[in-house]
């Protein structure tokens, strides 16, 4: 790989680039929440049901789950760069297309494709930091675009909200999508890889390859060939139903929470935008300061990686199953309080999960890793919004719902515990003539 010559003045960089990525994630959830904004006016004007608009929550999250495996093999063998680019330029087309539906089938048609225009996003946010960031930084780099996902429910929220109040639903597509044709600009302007990048100083790029930076190219292993080998790791199960358990419940508060408290709390959408944005700053803040700051704090004055990893991750998701309280109050001031405790803890250990793929990965393998960890958490995504609409429909009811989404992360505490391990480097596959053979083609 050819190094470009770099200039020496000590810079910050990589920060920059972490907060491009942020803001990439930010504009990503704009698209996927702008429906649960929409969902009151969309559900009137076509009258669909609750189980309706729960298929509707779920249509982006087949497509993107189903993709992020393909997506990984893609990353790793076409990069951060050629990937992010394309996938940020398709994320406009397919709000735009939302805008433009005429009824239910065009709005599912259109969430679908939007789901395999963002299948990328995460994927490539994850090993571009890892890239650009030495092991002693990661959380904090990984906590500045997780926390962007949570913060967009604060302000995109009330902006979608807003937006489709006054100028309906259509046009709140419609924001969404110029937004991701500005973040496609920008993001073709400025992302570089650490080692093709001319703004990035000599001495900051020593300082992240010495700090442990994951290393930049291809695997060893043809793509297929790391597949199936990553497939057979115990680590790579924990770490991915583990993240499932999670996923279940993010997705749920992300596509219903407006819904429940329009439905079960009686607001009207412009309240239930306020209402719905306090857990989700909580949860800004502790994605930063904890699943992000203390972590990189505490790792930096010695304290075991793995211990301080594992001990946020399984603390963040034994807090979510604060859920379990939002099943005892009619109360909406009670019920946020618990749902604002529940995404906090979870906030916390949504940044070390996405630290893990570039991690424990072998080399060449992150973006594999990663799109494993990620198809198990999206499927869950499509998942929730059809088990709860379908709960919602029969018991007019959502405490059977938050019922479920408890038991799901008892089940992911247990993965992390039994099958994760330390958090450490999975050995690199054997190099075989066949792996050689997918290199070569």
């Amino acid at each position: 790989m050819t190094t470009l010559n770099k200039s020496h003045r000590g810079t910050q960089r990589r920060w920059r680039i972490g907060g491009l990525l942020g803001i990439g994630v930010l504009v990503n959830y704009f698209d996927r929440i702008s429906l649960s904004v929409a969902a009151p006016q969309l559900q009137q004007e076509f009258h669909l049901s609750s189980s309706d608009l729960g298929l509707l929550f779920s249509a982006f999250f087949w497509t993107y789950a189903l993709l992020q495996i393909p997506t990984g093999l893609i990353l790793d063998r076409f990069g951060v760069t050629r990937v992010g680019r394309w996938g940020a330029l398709l994320w406009g087309v397919a709000s735009t297309l939302t805008a433009c539906a005429g009824g239910f089938g065009g709005i599912f048609a259109a969430r679908a494709l939007l789901g395999v225009a963002e299948a990328p996003g995460f994927p490539v946010s994850a090993k571009a930091t890892g890239y650009w960031f030495p092991r002693r930084e990661r959380a904090m780099a990984t906590a500045i675009f997780d926390a962007a996902a949570k913060f967009s429910n604060v302000i995109g929220v009330p902006l979608v909200a807003l937006t489709v109040v006054h100028l309906g639903w259509r046009w709140g597509f419609g924001l969404t999508a110029l937004l991701s044709v500005a973040y496609f600009i920008a993001f073709s302007l400025i992302y570089r890889d650490p080692s093709q990048d001319r703004k990035l100083s000599d001495r900051e790029y020593q300082y992240i390859v010495q700090g442990g930076a994951a290393a930049e190219g291809v695997g060893q292993a043809g793509s297929l060939a790391m597949l199936g080998y990553l497939l057979q790791q115990r680590k790579v199960w924990g770490l991915s139903i583990g993240f499932a358990a999670y996923g279940y419940v993010f997705y749920l508060f992300l596509t219903w929470l407006p819904g429940y408290l329009v439905q079960s709390m009686h607001m009207s959408i412009l309240k239930s935008a306020s209402y719905a944005a306090i857990p989700w700053v909580f949860a800004t803040l502790s994605d930063l300061l904890v699943g992000g700051w203390l972590i990189d704090h505490l790792i930096a004055r010695g304290h075991d990686e793995t211990r301080v990893r594992k001990g946020v991750l399984l603390g963040g998701m034994l807090l979510g199953l604060a859920v379990f309280g939002a099943t005892t109050t009619s109360d909406p001031v009670i019920a946020i309080i618990w749902i604002t405790i529940a995404l906090s803890g979870l906030a916390a250990a949504a940044p070390v999960g996405w630290s893990l793929p570039s991690l424990i990965a072998p080399r060449g393998g992150t973006g594999t890793v990663g799109g494993i960890m990620n198809f198990a958490n999206n499927m869950m995504g499509a998942v929730a919004p059809i088990v709860t609409g379908y709960i919602v429909g029969s018991t007019h009811s959502f405490t059977n719902a938050f019922l479920v989404a408890g038991g799901m992360l008892i089940i992911g505490v247990f993965a992390f515990v039994f099958l994760l391990g330390r958090i450490e480097a999975i050995a690199e596959p054997p190099v075989t003539s066949d792996s050689l053979a997918g290199q070569q083609g």
